[in-house]
C-alpha cells in the first residue's frame, strides 16, 4: 500500500513541477517568433495541452482495462 501511494505521488509531482520543453514544429516556431514573448508561451502550452489530453484519455482507458482483468 505505501509502494502505491508513493508512486502516486511521484507522479502527481511531475504533472504539476513545470517543466521547460519546446513543442512546436517548424511553423509554429515561425508564428511564435512574430507574436511575441507571451502569445508564444501561450500557444506551446496549448500545444502541451492537446498532447497531453489523448494520453491521458488512454492511460484511463488503460488502467482500467487492467484493473477489470485484475480482479
Amino acid at each position: 500500500m505505501k509502494k502505491k501511494t508513493f508512486i502516486f505521488l511521484l507522479v502527481a509531482a511531475l504533472f504539476v513541477m513545470p517543466a521547460p520543453s519546446f513543442s512546436q514544429c517548424s511553423i509554429c516556431t515561425k508564428t511564435a517568433q512574430q507574436m511575441g514573448e507571451k502569445p508564444a508561451r501561450a500557444l506551446n502550452r496549448a500545444i502541451l495541452y492537446l498532447m497531453l489530453t489523448p494520453f491521458a484519455i488512454m492511460g484511463f482507458v488503460g488502467y482500467r482495462w487492467w484493473k477489470n482483468n485484475h480482479d
